[in-house]
């Protein structure tokens, strides 16, 4: 199952998408989208990906415990979603101007719907075990919700689009020992022999 750097793959892969079919129309390079905080004072970039929460999903029945060899078990990975938000960053936007952002925001809906799953082992070429894909969704938040997501980093609301990538498994670290067989016992019945 996908090891706990699955949650930074997702991110990556988000951004390597964004800076490929982003640039060089609506934005002119791909160092103008970057992995980011809207807190983040003193950054140069126009459009930034935030992971603003992750949630363990009781929805989403996990798998059975994972065989590790002849003799050991694995307990069964956790589900988690990812919420993002994607934003323009406010101190990168030195002549930019509002039909710019709209043209922005669009594209990055629109990219987002086309590419809207990833399977895991796209991300972690090791994994043997195949797993659901991750699809990205628009949250369904209103706006008052993406207002207090803003709020918590302290800036003001800003039109801005909220994703959230699941299923994400994470696997465990912890090994299971499983009791080896150490006696077998057979016995065979011949059909007839009791029946006098």
């Amino acid at each position: 199952m996908a090891d706990y750097t699955i949650i930074s793959d997702v991110s990556n892969y988000i951004l390597s998408v964004l800076r490929e079919r982003m640039c060089p129309e609506p934005i002119p390079s791909p160092n103008n989208i970057e992995v980011s905080s809207p807190a983040s004072q003193d950054v140069d970039y126009i459009l930034g990906l935030y992971l603003y929460d992750v949630k363990e999903e009781d929805t989403i029945a996990p798998p059975a415990r994972v065989p590790r060899g002849r003799a050991q078990m694995a307990p069964p990975s956790k589900p988690y979603s990812l919420y993002y938000m994607v934003f323009i960053n406010s101190g990168g936007q030195a002549g930019l101007k509002d039909q710019d952002f709209q043209k922005i925001i669009g594209k990055v809906a629109q990219i987002v719907s086309d590419n809207n799953s990833i399977l895991p082992n796209q991300l972690q070429n090791w994994l043997d075990v195949a797993e659901p894909p991750i699809v990205f969704t628009p949250a369904k938040i209103g706006l008052e919700e993406k207002v207090r997501v803003w709020s918590a980093i302290n800036k003001p609301y800003q039109i801005s689009l909220f994703y959230k990538a699941a299923p994400v498994f994470v696997s465990s670290e912890v090994v299971i020992n499983t009791p080896r067989v150490t006696d077998a016992r057979f016995e065979v019945h011949v059909a007839g022999e009791d029946d006098e």
